[in-house]
């Protein structure tokens, strides 16, 4: 009863803004607000509000929607894990048995992720001081832009 009473008077505040802004002349906005205000008597009316109350107010509800909750937790849960992990154990062991395979050069006789040893017959290069770098592309720049 005090949910019916409560809807009825925003629906009447709402339509007294609606005339307020509809004396302003904003005709479009007036309507807008007068459709929003009619929606708490609608929800009356169609007997929502009841059913809502009724809801509400029952302790077994409450314990649906923590069970609905929990259910949503523990499938995000297993999503993010499946995610991570790769999928099921067959999928782990065919993507490991890939990777191996992958791990060997076609031509190598031996895995190419080794010791990291560099042979003896190619040198090593050098890298090149910092000093002999080319900067005049960046001076052109620069000089265009009056700096």
């Amino acid at each position: 009863m005090l949910a019916e009473t409560v809807c009825s008077a925003v629906s009447a505040a709402g339509l007294g803004i609606a005339a307020v802004t509809a004396y302003r002349k904003r005709f479009l906005a007036a309507t807008r607000i007068a459709a929003y205000s009619l929606v708490p008597v609608g929800l009356v009316m169609t007997g929502v509000v009841q059913w809502v109350a009724g809801i509400v107010f029952k302790p077994s509800v409450w314990l649906g929607f923590g069970l609905l909750g929990v259910a949503w937790l523990l499938f995000m849960t297993t999503r993010a894990i499946e995610r991570r992990g790769g999928g099921t154990r067959k999928e782990r062991k065919a993507a490991a048995a890939a990777a191996q395979r992958e791990a060997v050069a076609p031509a190598a006789s031996a895995p190419s992720l080794g010791a990291g040893r560099i042979p003896a017959a190619q040198p090593v290069p050098k890298a090149k001081p910092a000093a002999s770098e080319d900067f005049s592309d960046i001076e052109a720049i620069l000089k265009k832009h009056g700096i």
